[in-house]
């Protein structure tokens, strides 16, 4: 039997929006390097902020989207000047939306629609509203207030204990397999947007859909 969804919770970075998107950027400043900036960039933001975590030196995470940008810089040889940095960190703010993003958003008529990311909180209103997708969300949730990142259970539950739901009338969305994973063990109904046509990394977690992108949601409606 279908399950009764009444939450659709997004994660926001490479899942509603393209993080590489900001090669562009990379390249206008550093031509011909910047799809591989780009990459490292990413990498290196995720590792930086679960490594601090895992130190106890927590880190939101516009400072450590900042510093990956200084290694990728550096490791790419490239000179760069604070006036660069700002402007490259500024591209985050303007993330290009999936092309599908804002028609799938369009029929969320009566499904609650929340945003729960480890960005902050001026990143994402900023991303939203630049975006012109802010509408579309009834609430946005940054982990950043309790400074404890998805996928610990605490992530989940910073949303969950206010929202008189039960775990499992939500359905999460993630294109990142570790934030499926914690979804879903915390209870959560999971669909896993495989942007990369990849295999999906299992620890002994599943998601309950894999699709390659939003539309498929209407099966959950």
């Amino acid at each position: 039997m279908k399950p009764t969804i009444k939450a659709i919770v997004f994660d926001v970075y490479g899942t509603l929006f393209d993080v590489h998107s900001v090669k562009g950027a990379c390249e206008q400043e550093f031509p011909e390097k910047g799809a591989a900036i780009s990459q490292v960039w990413r990498t290196k933001q995720l590792e930086y902020f679960f490594w601090r975590h895992m130190m106890g030196r927590y880190e939101d995470f516009d400072t450590v989207t900042r510093d990956a940008l200084r290694y990728a810089l550096t490791v790419h040889d490239v000179p760069f000047t604070k006036e660069i940095e700002q402007r490259l960190i500024a591209s985050y703010a303007h993330l290009t939306p999936y092309k599908e993003v804002e028609s799938v958003l369009k029929e969320m008529y009566d499904v609650k629609t929340v945003i729960l990311s480890n960005g902050t909180d001026e990143m994402l209103k900023a991303l939203l509203h630049n975006t012109g997708l802010t509408d579309y969300f009834d609430e946005l949730v940054s982990v950043d207030r309790i400074k404890q990142p998805k996928p610990t259970p605490a992530a989940y539950m910073h949303w969950f204990k206010k929202s008189g739901l039960r775990r499992d009338e939500v359905l999460f969305l993630s294109s990142n397999g570790w934030d499926i994973a914690g979804a879903k063990n915390f209870g959560f109904h999971a669909a896993w947007i495989n942007r990369n046509d990849l295999p999906f990394e299992s620890i002994d977690i599943e998601p309950d859909a894999i699709y390659p992108n939003l539309n498929n949601l209407s099966e959950w409606l």
